[in-house]
């Protein structure tokens, strides 16, 4: 029997204060998530962040929680299950977090106690960053380590220019952009530290240093999350028929006073706003379940500013959760890891 571990972000076990400083003290002491100083990070986590924060992130949390609990846990269990009736009998399916609970730790262990020692890890993350993906692998690999028998690990690489993928999203997205008439389409993505991908270009010389350094997939940023994530809004628009004029790109979620890499969403929508645009769609490519990133981010607060800017309507794409294309193009991700396609 083979095993697939999926593997999503986390988020806390509920709505209030106590359990968001719980997950965000797990999160944020991650050295890939907060990558300065070990005492620089423990004194911005304590003294900065975990007194101030979590009550107003509960305060978001519980604007779009669910019966069954987070929307981000809700809609990757039911991935999970999808994926499972899809890859048969043959395969042992289990859902992990990186932070809080199903922990990655449970997820290797209920897959031993089910005999399995080839084992397809897929960080549900389409472009790769140090601080998601990354952290997500050394966790997997410091866990499967501690096991006397260390399992045979399979890992599902970066999934940005994936057809599969790219198709569940235009499937998501073609009903939604073909019910209005938008004046433009926005692809919001997950926003990082620039110091962050910049430690992903080996020759040094090519990571924002020029406007047009992600307009292709280069050796020099092959692995650099902002190169991907125009790779990915690059594919996606040509699927949706959308020109260069159409759409496009912005980084969303920043946090602190370090820059973060550009255009940000927040500031692109006034941008829009003063040409002239009134009815926006916005796409999160990122997220693969929609979550609090999603759904009050962007579903809220960012629709609050365009009204607000005198838009007259901002809709929120859904994630990709758990459609049949993109369960189907999970267990083909999944297969391919294991050396057996389209089984």
């Amino acid at each position: 029997m083979k095993g697939l571990l999926l593997v999503n972000l986390g988020s806390p076990d509920e709505p209030t204060a106590p359990a968001v400083r719980r997950y965000l003290r797990e999160f944020l002491s991650d050295p890939r998530v907060i990558d300065i100083h070990a005492a620089g990070r423990w004194l911005l986590l304590n003294l900065v962040i975990l007194p101030f924060r979590p009550a107003k992130s509960a305060a978001a949390y519980r604007k779009v929680w669910l019966d069954d609990g987070s929307p981000l846990l809700v809609n990757s269990r039911a991935l999970e299950r999808e994926v499972r009736s899809r890859l048969g009998a043959g395969w042992k399916v289990e859902l992990a977090m990186r932070y809080g609970k199903p922990s990655i730790a449970d997820g290797l262990a209920r897959l031993n106690a089910a005999a399995v020692d080839d084992i397809v890890v897929l960080p549900l993350y389409p472009q790769y960053a140090a601080s998601s993906t990354g952290s997500t692998l050394e966790e997997v690999f410091d866990r499967s380590g501690e096991r006397w028998v260390v399992p045979n690990l399979a890992i599902v690489p970066p999934f940005y220019d994936d057809a599969g993928y790219l198709d569940a999203f235009a499937a998501v997205g073609k009903p939604v952009l073909a019910a209005d008439t938008y004046d433009h389409v926005l692809f919001s993505f997950h926003g990082l530290p620039e110091r962050q991908v910049v430690k992903t270009d080996e020759t040094g010389g090519h990571c924002l240093k020029s406007a047009s350094c992600c307009d292709a997939i280069v050796p020099a940023n092959r692995n650099c999350y902002r190169a991907q994530c125009y790779a990915t809004a690059r594919q996606l628009a040509g699927r949706l028929g959308l020109g260069a004029e159409g759409y496009g790109v912005s980084f969303q979620s920043r946090l602190g006073r370090t820059p973060w890499i550009r255009p940000y969403t927040d500031i692109v929508l006034p941008e829009l706003a003063k040409k002239g645009k009134k009815r926006l769609a916005i796409f999160c490519p990122a997220f693969v379940a929609d979550c609090l990133e999603t759904l009050e981010e962007i579903g809220i607060r960012a629709r609050e500013q365009w009204e607000g800017l005198g838009g007259e309507r901002l809709t929120l794409v859904p994630s990709l959760n758990a459609v049949p294309e993109w369960s189907h193009a999970v267990a083909e991700l999944a297969r391919r890891a294991a050396g057996s396609p389209g089984s």
